[in-house]
């Protein structure tokens, strides 16, 4: 009868062994929204349809190209990555329904790459997404606002705020246009509230300054605003607006034959999207721009190199642009991220991970970042180029010249930057 006993302890002894190892050999189920042993749900919300949709519709495939990509390499300590994409058509109340879908009904671990400013300001309003602690990472939006811990703590961006743009943008000027005669054209809203504040804070004195709504934007609308420019002889216009306002301006300008120095912010500077409204490349010839990733024709640069290879594998035929390389390098922080989060990661872990690591996540972009455990900043600079006659901005002189600077009174300053090198096989480590 003891023996019996001893061969039942030593089977059930061994029965547990097994269990033991086979919990160490795959990942433990996850006590976490969104997360299981397998399979880590991330949601996004964007305009894949609408007058919005141009351009950055292709963001959500870009970065289900990485993700597919890494999930065929083990995915991250064992589970996949997968994306859930709800159409906003870049409407306020839209991305708030999608957004309370995706943390309710899909139950997302986080929320990915939001694109505007209203749209992000409504769902931070209305769906809160901090009080139910959801990181929302990497919004696509400039605006300063979102890096208020205060206001938003759950909240990381990725972009320059559109406030060191002017910022860098009046460095430039200073340097290249010294006495000429400015000219703004500004979105009448955040967005041109920020241009306007870091212009004032380089010192950029506009001889004219020209306002539109958001919506208003139009060939009529362009024939007015360089009419005002015409009558002020500027000679550096400066757009920052989107990229619809860009069409509209250089394509009414080029039949009017105006022809300023033209300066394109970053948004309305995305030739792909000016493209596919139909407006000639041509038009963009000679305009200053900014960036802050490499130029996506630089195929010597081992970041574009690496996602073009990945993105015309999964997408045969599709051009590779700026929004694919954003989409692209956004999927491939959140794997980085979600990597330092821990063999089991939570809400809380991802963003400690982004708080203590996040700077120094490998990424395509020629600026640092600037998360810490005090600053949810992301990239803090651009450098300068000039549009080709094919539409493609590329640096000027051939040499990257990067600067960066800050929210707020700080200098604009050349950087030494040295960008981390890609990971093995551009995966996280």
């Amino acid at each position: 009868m003891k023996a019996m006993n001893r061969r039942k302890l030593i089977s059930v002894s061994a029965v547990l062994a097994v269990a033991s190892l086979a919990a160490t050999a795959v990942p433990a189920q996850a006590a976490e929204v969104g997360v299981s042993s397998s399979v880590i749900k991330l949601g996004m919300t964007l305009p894949m349809t609408g007058a919005a949709s141009l351009g950055y519709n292709k963001i959500p495939g870009a970065a289900k190209a990485y993700f597919d990509y890494l999930n065929a390499n083990g995915g991250v300590n064992g589970r996949s990555i997968k994306l859930i994409v709800k159409d906003d058509r870049y409407v306020p109340t839209e991305a708030v329904a999608k957004t309370n879908e995706l943390i309710l009904k899909d139950k997302v671990m986080a929320l990915l790459a939001p694109l505007g400013t209203a749209n992000n300001r409504a769902v931070a309003s209305a769906v809160n997404p901090a009080k139910r602690g959801v990181p929302v990472l990497f919004l696509n939006t400039g605006f300063s606002g979102f890096a208020d811990l205060k206001k938003y703590p759950t909240h990381y961006m990725v972009l320059p705020s559109y406030i060191m743009e002017a910022k860098i943008m009046g460095k430039y000027i200073a340097e290249n246009f010294a006495g000429k005669k400015i000219g703004l054209l500004y979105q009448d809203d955040d967005f041109g509230t920020d241009a306007l504040a870091g212009f004032k804070t380089a010192g950029v004195n506009f001889t004219v300054k020209v306002a539109y709504a958001s919506g208003s934007q139009g060939a009529a609308a362009a024939a007015g605003w360089i009419t005002k420019f015409k009558a002020a002889e500027a000679d550096v216009v400066i757009l920052f607006g989107v990229s619809s306002a860009t069409s509209a301006m250089l394509g009414v300008a080029a039949q009017l034959k105006y022809a300023p120095q033209w300066m394109l912010g970053s948004v309305g500077g995305d030739a792909t999207t000016i493209k596919l409204t139909g407006v000639p490349a041509g038009v963009l010839y000679n305009a200053v721009g900014f960036s802050s990733v490499p130029a996506t024709t630089d195929m010597k640069d081992e970041y574009i190199k690496l996602f073009s290879d990945i993105y015309a594998k999964a997408v045969p035929g599709s051009a590779f642009d700026l929004n694919v390389l954003l989409g692209m390098n956004t999927a491939f922080m959140t794997a980085q991220a979600l990597k330092a989060a821990g063999t089991n990661p939570t809400r809380k872990s991802l963003m400690a991970a982004i708080d203590s690591k996040g700077a120094t996540f490998a990424n395509s972009a020629l600026v640092p970042l600037g998360y810490s455990a005090t600053s949810h900043v992301g990239l803090t600079g651009y450098w300068v180029g000039k549009y080709s006659p094919t539409g493609d901005l590329s640096p000027v002189g051939g040499t990257y010249v990067t600067y960066t600077t800050d929210s707020g009174a700080g200098p604009v300053v050349k950087s030494t930057y040295v960008r981390p090198a890609m990971p093995a096989k551009g995966l996280p480590n």
